[in-house]
């Protein structure tokens, strides 16, 4: 079968730094599905991964956690779908990556694709989707009000793909007036398309434009990205007894300015069911089942922004890279795999 794969970790400038190679294909066993992709988005984690010191250098390492397509066979233990189910996920770190004409993913973790979606524009749901869930509903907790303070979440970040989801699904699904930072024109511009009720801009400080639009102090911060470069200003302008929640990698997390405010902080990580098998780990299915109702009831909408073409290394890379350059709007999606001559 054809994927996408790595050998060495390499800067984004190499074109070796990514390959079109020919795997065999896998076969399902378990719980396992075995998905016929037709469709994957790129993801900050992809990058990162490419970059990880790799433990068997040399060998090929398949990249990929968001993919949509049509199950091809089931493992013996599998219930919940049958060959011809279109579907949707977001994978896992211990499987190979979904960058691969075929892919094997636990049934548990998978959802049914929107009827009303192309596979392309449900691709670049399924990750970001559940991180969003995850954070507000479980770590969060926005329906439970923080006494005193503005009923108000402040999404840091609010054009990438994890916060353009996480803003339709706070505006939709809760009563919180919705916050979010952009510090471009077109970030702000789809910002404020997806719901926001107020952007403010990141390149200043986030205390000062939080007082500016005079709501009071945000019960709820999320920090999608440059964690390390905010956290005293969110310590500063978050609530008493607020709650934080943050999903990428400062170098050093120093909550100890939340302590005088009684601010909890949460760290958001989507594969933590998967990867350690939790009692729960069937939630994260019944989630993207959820998101497929809500897309096909018109309350949500897909945060694909750009198709990179097929799913092919030339292409691959050029969304590495402009992942890598922190100005990506929305996700970008790769799909279909390339005919002899197409790109």
């Amino acid at each position: 079968m054809k994927a996408i794969g790595f050998r060495f970790s390499l800067p984004v400038s190499d074109p070796a730094s990514l390959a079109d190679i020919d795997l065999p294909r896998p076969e399902p066993t378990g719980r396992d599905l075995l998905v016929r992709i037709e469709a994957v988005s790129v993801n900050p984690v992809d990058t990162k991964m490419r970059m990880r010191p790799r433990t068997e250098p040399g060998s090929w390492k398949v990249l990929g956690w968001d993919a949509a397509g049509t199950v091809e066979a089931v493992g013996p233990d599998a219930t919940l779908f049958v060959p011809g189910d279109t579907v949707f996920y977001a994978g896992t770190l211990g499987h190979a990556g979904t960058n691969a004409e075929f892919h094997l993913d636990d049934e548990r973790i998978v959802g049914g694709k929107p009827a009303s979606l192309s596979f392309a524009e449900a691709a670049a749901l399924p990750l970001t989707a559940i991180t969003a869930w995850e954070t507000l509903f479980n770590r969060l907790d926005i329906r439970s009000a923080v006494p005193g303070a503005a009923n108000a979440l402040l999404i840091i970040g609010g054009a990438g793909g994890v916060g353009s989801i996480t803003t339709q699904l706070a505006r939709k699904l809760s009563d919180v007036t919705v916050i979010t930072t952009a510090s471009r024109t077109e970030t702000a511009e789809w910002s404020r398309g997806l719901g926001a009720h107020h952007v403010i801009d990141h390149s200043k400080p986030l205390s000062a434009e939080i007082e500016r639009i005079g709501i009071g102090q945000p019960a709820f911060v999320f920090s999608t990205t440059n964690t390390d470069q905010h956290l005293a200003e969110i310590a500063k302008l978050i609530a008493p007894q607020g709650r934080f929640a943050l999903i990428d990698d400062p170098a050093v997390l120093d909550v100890s300015p939340f302590k005088v405010k009684s601010v909890s902080a949460h760290w958001e990580f989507m594969f933590t069911r998967s990867m350690f098998g939790t009692a729960d780990i069937t939630e994260q299915g019944a989630l993207l089942n959820e998101v497929s109702r809500l897309v096909d009831a018109g309350t949500l909408k897909t945060t694909l922004t750009e198709v990179f073409g097929t799913i092919l290394a030339e292409n691959l890379l050029r969304a590495h890279a402009l992942i890598e350059s922190g100005r990506a709007r929305g996700k970008i999606v790769l799909a279909g795999w390339p005919t002899s001559g197409q790109r």
